[in-house]
């Protein structure tokens, strides 16, 4: 599998969960601006939405969007956690926790839109605490990660969103057991694999 990528963004998930999942991968980084891959293709004619990530699974097949990425990995793994069986609560579970990662997404990636300054700011870092704090509810208060015990890719891929606000230095220490939840990701071994390959550590 070739997962095209741009450090730091949000195809930082599939790479940490390829990574955990210790399966086969290559990387090819994505000028998001131009629109080219570092060795030289026009990137609309692998994505014509010109987002990452998007992860080639045999020659000219390709998946876009992360919750449909991130199971499909999860599905060729041997990690349990990573592919719960088709029709259980624990697949709807792992399902609406992604699904809520791409409102997460949506939300905070909004702060990284130029010139963001003064009432557009609020605007967003107000929408970033409401998001939040629905995070904030969701996440059990005796258990190592999202959905229980177990490490799903909602970890990786929630782990990847929060670390925006860091970077963006939006204060989020009000939320505890998701401030929690991102140093427990943060220290696992394929994280920091994954943070080292594109060059963020």
């Amino acid at each position: 599998m070739k997962l095209y990528y741009t450090p730091g963004a949000c195809s930082l998930a599939p790479h940490i969960v390829l990574k955990e999942a210790d399966l086969p991968y290559s990387l090819e980084k994505v000028d998001l601006a131009s629109k080219k891959t570092e060795t030289g293709e026009n990137y609309l004619e692998i994505n014509p939405r010109g987002a990452v990530p998007a992860l080639e699974i045999e020659p000219g097949v390709v998946i876009t969007q992360n919750s449909a990425i991130l199971q499909y990995i999860g599905d060729h793994s041997t990690v349990p956690a990573f592919k719960p069986a088709y029709g259980s609560l624990e697949r709807a579970r792992l399902q609406e926790a992604l699904g809520f990662c791409s409102d997460l997404h949506d939300t905070i990636g909004a702060i990284f839109a130029p010139d963001l300054s003064g009432e557009a700011l609020d605007k967003v870092v107000a929408g970033i605490n409401r998001r939040m704090a629905q995070f904030e509810a969701m996440l059990p208060d005796n258990t190592e990660y999202w959905l229980g015990d177990d490490y799903t890719q909602a970890d990786a891929y929630a782990f990847v969103l929060l670390s925006w606000t860091y970077f963006k230095k939006i204060d989020i220490s009000r939320y505890t057991k998701a401030v929690a939840l991102h140093k427990r990701v943060g220290a696992r071994p394929a994280v920091i694999g994954a943070m080292k390959e594109e060059g963020l550590s």
